[in-house]
């Protein structure tokens, strides 16, 4: 209930802030003098109008950009963005070719010219803003800082807004550009049978989250729940088995009395310099059909015919599982090793004292010493483990494929191994894009879940 209270608070104080905020543009509008009324319609007037040069230059120059690119480049884009596109590629009467519209670049450039549009509404807030304020500095008889200060500065206090601007304006083409990018895919046809330039697509509203949820729609819905699902057991064991195991690793080699204590380190670690794409290889071949371990085993006349390692549905994911644990336990080890060390021995020595034997001293003094430093590694692996497509994808690239999963989804498929074949192999881009939405929902539910439940967040002071 607390959470919940704590939600609604904040999106009340988010509505607060933004009514403020046009409060005040009203507010300024009205105190303001003729030069910060002006800054209202020519960017950095005010600034200028006071001798702020520097920043003047900067807000005019910025609105003078957004405008030239917008009347020369993003309005012709931004008026299609309704339908994206209506006008096919054909042939004029002299038998020329008509280019059409291009749906994808009406959607990636218009959706572009919306973001710059909020980014222009920004900085006309904040040039009102410095306008306003450089008024009130002159109106109490104080003196403005000069061009050379307000460069200096850039480089002193302000220093963090010019190393940050770089990394922001990369996250945002880069990162924040591609994911609105893909979310909007996710509300049109865009297919195979609507590839742009040759074909148009358009909006089509929510129908293929409805086609995703459906059971009897294309089989979309029933594969969708079976690759969740498996997922999500994936995720689980691949998380939990090598972080206990790795545990149990690191106590047997860190016990007195374990001779080459170095050498088994060196063993484990070595798998770890060898590259997974060649040790996933070596493991699928290792387990194929005609395979080492299946030759033995027939040579020795354990089994009369080979183990279906990879055509098998229930043996080719438990076969994943235990491939994966040669991946993962040298690194849990190797973590598990620096933490031991730094577990106090006192606490051992006052439990041994009390009567606690090994399992007792693990239960209440080992293991929860893990998982309060190891904490938030554990819920980073989880989630990586949902989007683990190395070694699902290296080792046996989903199969075995079955007619009853849509789209060529297979019994080992991940979410995001699905999506990745929708997307090359059928280029089903508007699925993909839902699948993409969907684990992006999945992984944050499960993040925001987890991570109110950690020892590391939740029992930090009792820890210390």
């Amino acid at each position: 209930m607390a959470k919940d209270g704590n939600s609604k608070d904040n999106v009340k104080k988010y509505f607060e802030v933004v009514k403020e905020g046009f409060v005040e543009i009203g507010s300024i509008f009205k105190k303001g003098d003729w030069k910060t009324r002006v800054s209202y319609l020519i960017f950095g007037f005010g600034s200028i109008m006071r001798k702020q040069f520097a920043k003047g230059i900067a807000l005019l120059a910025s609105q003078i950009i957004f405008w030239v690119y917008l009347i020369n480049f993003g309005l012709k884009y931004l008026v299609k963005f309704n339908t994206l596109g209506t006008e096919k590629k054909g042939f004029n009467p002299d038998g020329t070719v008509k280019y059409g519209d291009n749906s994808f670049l009406i959607l990636l450039y218009g959706l572009l010219t919306i973001v710059l549009i909020l980014v222009y509404l920004t900085i006309w807030y904040i040039n009102i803003r410095a306008s306003y304020k450089e008024q009130k500095i002159l109106e109490q008889g104080k003196a403005l800082p000069t061009n050379k200060k307000f460069f200096s500065s850039l480089l002193d206090q302000n220093f963090d807004k010019t190393l940050l601007a770089i990394p922001v304006l990369g996250t945002f083409l880069f990162t924040a550009l591609p994911i609105a990018f893909m979310i909007c895919v996710a509300f049109t046809n865009y297919d195979y049978d609507h590839q742009a330039p040759a074909k148009l697509f358009t909006w089509v509203g929510f129908e293929n989250f409805k086609n995703l949820f459906s059971l009897n729609t294309n089989g979309f819905g029933s594969t969708f729940f079976v690759v969740l699902a498996w997922t999500l057991v994936w995720a689980f064991f691949a998380t939990f088995l090598n972080y206990f195991l790795g545990i149990a690793v690191a106590l047997l080699i860190n016990k007195k009395g374990i001779k080459f204590k170095k050498m088994w380190r060196t063993i484990l670690i070595t798998t770890i310099a060898v590259p997974q794409f060649v040790s996933l290889l070596y493991m699928y071949k290792l387990f194929a059909s005609d395979g080492i371990i299946n030759a033995y085993l027939l040579k020795w006349g354990w089994i009369d015919s080979y183990i279906p390692f990879w055509q098998d549905p229930m043996l080719a994911r438990i076969t994943i599982i235990v491939v994966n644990l040669w991946i993962g336990i040298p690194y849990l080890m190797l973590m598990a090793s620096g933490i031991l060390m730094n577990i106090p021995a006192d606490l051992y020595e006052s439990a041994t004292i009390d009567g606690a034997n090994s399992w007792q001293c693990f239960f209440h003094i080992t293991l929860p010493y893990m998982l309060f430093v190891t904490g938030p590694y554990l819920l980073t692996q989880f989630i990586g483990n949902l989007n683990n497509f190395n070694v699902i994808y290296l080792l046996n690239q989903g199969k075995p494929q079955s007619m009853g999963l849509a789209a060529k989804a297979g019994y080992t498929d991940l979410l995001v191994t699905w999506l990745y074949k929708m997307t090359v192999n059928d280029t089903n881009y508007k699925m993909a894009a839902v699948i993409g939405i969907m684990v992006f929902v999945v992984t944050a539910v499960i993040s925001l879940i987890v991570y109110g439940l950690l020892p590391s967040v939740k029992d930090e002071e009792v820890f210390q």
